[in-house]
């Protein structure tokens, strides 16, 4: 990486500390706030800290809970186990959970695991691209989108994902469809 690339992505990730620090102070939600008019999701291929590749375009068909996340933010490490749960309830149900990681390594995310198991897929964008492409500013930010692609809710700052309105939400999304 060269040090304007390395500076570049440094003064990036410091905006979105900036800005998770504001996240952080709110309280987690049980609602899905949508997006004025769904918009065609941008699509992204990114490896996993499991050593496979993800690309969302694999996943048409599907309602996609895309959560762009990091170990060392407080919200997103609060909402983490919630996820969890709502991927158990929601594997194999047409609901897929990608946990985006925002500029961490594979070592720093197995680590983090240890402590918060998760068994859903940890795609990695380790250059800050696919962040950028969908214009998150705080962490931890979700996108939900439908099957035939289309972001229809943004979700910034902690939710319980497990409650019962945002998987009825969910649930929803794949009947509409």
């Amino acid at each position: 990486m060269t040090a304007k690339r390395a500076r570049s992505v440094f003064l990036f990730l410091t905006l979105i500390v900036m800005a998770t620090a504001s996240v952080a102070q709110e309280k987690p939600r049980e609602t899905l706030p949508p997006v004025d008019s769904p918009y065609p999701a941008p699509d992204f291929e990114l490896q996993g800290e499991d050593g496979k590749t993800y690309k969302l375009s694999d996943f048409r068909g599907q309602v996609v809970v895309l959560n762009f996340w990091a170990t060392w933010c407080p919200p997103c490490r609060f909402e983490m186990p919630s996820m969890e749960s709502a991927w158990q309830m929601l594997e194999g149900k047409g609901v897929m959970f990608l946990g985006v990681n925002v500029g961490e390594d594979e070592d720093t995310i197995f680590e983090f695991t240890g402590e918060y198991p998760l068994s859903f897929p940890l795609p990695m964008d380790r250059d800050g691209s696919v962040i950028k492409a969908y214009d998150v500013v705080g962490l931890p930010t979700t996108y939900i989108i439908d099957p035939k692609g289309r972001v229809t809710h943004r979700a910034v700052g902690s939710r319980y994902w497990d409650g019962p309105h945002i998987v009825d939400a969910l649930r929803a999304l794949l009947k509409k469809n």
